[in-house]
């Protein structure tokens, strides 16, 4: 059904498609590119929501060329009116002969109709060309639009012998520079960075994203604190800091939310099982606020109730060379892991270096 050139256009729209990696969210990052008579007479990708999505771009720049090309869109093209006109309509009016899709949208309100919208006014369509890198791309959207809950990327930072902290907590700085920036570019790609009262209490941590010149149009992920019973402190360092922050409790305490509302904190309340909040029902309350990836920075005991309760996807864990001891703090705490049969099984993904460091990246088996 695809030829070799099929595949090279679809890469190239993949690579455009990275382009809105730090800034097209909530919209999934998309890449589009028109080919007419072997050339490529127009490309876009899709930078900021509310803004024109891949499929417009290109057909901007290709302008009269449009007329019998192929696109190469690396998500179904949208048939709905959402903040922008659908893209259907317009790759229909500008003379588009040929559709191919990397994937299907799993928006419900698109979901395969985009396509059929596409063969009704006699244009040829066609997704699942390079499927499996278009959804890794957008993982965080397909799982929100799917499950109703972003995709949660857990990252650690680790000695040879699998240390978080000192027994005293101190862990500044477990790994190096190029790490740390590295850490940068994952918070960057995140909707979201989330941590638990815990780390706020002990760390003060900023939980910002330094931008770098090349991704200076970025904006600053939401910051989410888990904070059962509203323990935060009116002087957090990051309550004072650029972006947004949302802090989720399971208690009504007028006068500290008060507090924090006049500081431009947003406050959720979700009900408590067991004194704890309901892990789960935090992340479909993020997914109603359009969250598709969370970034979770915590210690022990949150990554530790995150990852039994089946809600960690993927871990991102550097590991310096050197080692901390036995006294030191480990990476989770698991506790009911008695047996190898009960083990937390992992598929690495990637392991590289990372300046002096190493970067292993995993998905957890579920």
């Amino acid at each position: 059904m695809f030829s070799g050139d099929d595949a090279s256009y679809m890469a190239r729209a993949l690579r455009l498609a990275e382009r809105g990696l730090m800034t097209a969210a909530p919209n999934p990052r998309v890449g589009c590119v028109l080919v007419s008579a072997g050339e490529v007479v127009g490309e876009g990708w899709h930078e900021r929501a509310g803004q024109p999505h891949a499929e417009i771009h290109a057909l901007q720049q290709a302008g009269a060329q449009a007329s019998g090309a192929t696109a190469y869109v690396t998500l179904e093209p949208c048939c709905h009116q959402g903040r922008t006109p659908p893209c259907t309509q317009a790759l229909i009016a500008a003379g588009i002969t040929r559709v191919v899709a990397a994937m299907e949208d799993p928006n419900p309100h698109v979901a395969g109709k985009g396509l059929n919208a596409l063969r009704a006014a006699g244009i040829e369509a066609a997704a699942g060309l390079l499927a499996d890198a278009a959804e890794q791309l957008n993982a965080g959207f397909v799982m929100r639009m799917r499950q109703g809950r972003p995709r949660v990327r857990c990252k650690l930072a680790m000695s040879v012998d699998g240390r978080t902290a000192m027994a005293s907590g101190e862990s500044r700085w477990i790994t190096g520079d190029a790490a740390r920036d590295d850490v940068h570019r994952l918070r960057g790609r995140s909707d979201a960075i989330m941590t638990g009262i815990g780390t706020v209490l002990a760390d003060d941590p900023s939980l910002t994203l330094r931008i770098d010149g090349q991704h200076e149009d970025a904006r600053q992920p939401l910051r989410v604190i888990l904070d059962s019973k509203l323990r935060i402190p009116p002087g957090a360092k990051l309550l004072d800091l650029p972006g947004e922050t949302l802090i989720i409790t399971g208690v009504a305490d007028a006068e500290n939310e008060a507090r924090l509302t006049r500081t431009g904190v947003r406050i959720a309340m979700l009900p408590l099982q067991h004194g704890q909040l309901d892990l789960a029902a935090v992340l479909q309350h993020l997914g109603t606020l359009q969250i598709n990836e969370v970034h979770l920075e915590a210690g022990a005991t949150l990554c530790g109730a995150m990852l039994q309760a089946g809600l960690v996807d993927e871990l991102v864990i550097y590991m310096a060379p050197h080692l901390m001891g036995d006294a030191a703090r480990g990476l989770f705490a698991l506790p009911g892991l008695e047996q190898m049969a009960q083990r937390v099984k992992l598929t690495i993904t990637d392991i590289r270096a990372v300046g002096d460091d190493w970067r292993i990246t995993a998905n957890i088996e579920k």
